[in-house]
């Protein structure tokens, strides 16, 4: 990994006290476990939009090419997508990894690779939840934290080989 001439705040906290230890094993794997916590925080973020979103949009059941669906998670869903999508193309290009595109073109594509990626999760993840909830009965906020797990790997894989691929040295 090459060395940071500005350690951001993580790598301040290692070098503290007894988390200095552990310095070494964060500076080698440091990428994976930022995303890692940050995935964790994205997760937060998407099961507390979603919740949210169950609340304020109900649940009622819609039809749409001979399917039933309830379109109160579904709209959950997307509403708790977009609030996790942004929180994580901030926290992913800051301090996962630490991009350094500039310029509005750069920064612009990048952007929307990031989005369309995600939005190819979301699809998995909206059917992949629908599928929990209504074929073997899970509570709703139940499910789409087991679905997320999927959904972080996807966007992990995603990220590192299509969206911030220009920093790949390794």
């Amino acid at each position: 990994m090459e060395e940071n001439k500005h350690p951001d705040i993580f790598d301040r906290i290692m070098s503290v006290g007894f988390l200095k230890r552990f310095e070494p094993f964060y500076k080698a794997h440091k990428e994976v476990l930022m995303y890692l916590f940050f995935g964790g925080c994205t997760t937060v973020v998407s099961v507390a939009a979603f919740a949210l979103g169950t609340k304020m949009f109900g649940t009622h059941s819609a039809h749409f090419a001979g399917l039933s669906f309830d379109a109160g998670v579904v709209a959950a869903n997307v509403f708790s997508w977009v609030c996790a999508v942004t929180f994580a193309y901030i926290t992913n290009r800051i301090w996962v990894f630490e991009d350094k595109a500039h310029g509005t073109g750069a920064v612009a594509k990048e952007c929307a690779a990031f989005f369309a990626g995600r939005l190819f999760t979301l699809v998995v993840e909206t059917v992949l939840l629908e599928v929990s909830i209504s074929k073997f009965g899970m509570k709703d906020v139940i499910a789409k934290i087991i679905v997320s797990v999927v959904t972080i790997v996807l966007n992990y894989v995603i990220s590192k080989l299509f969206v911030f691929k220009s920093r790949q040295a390794v």
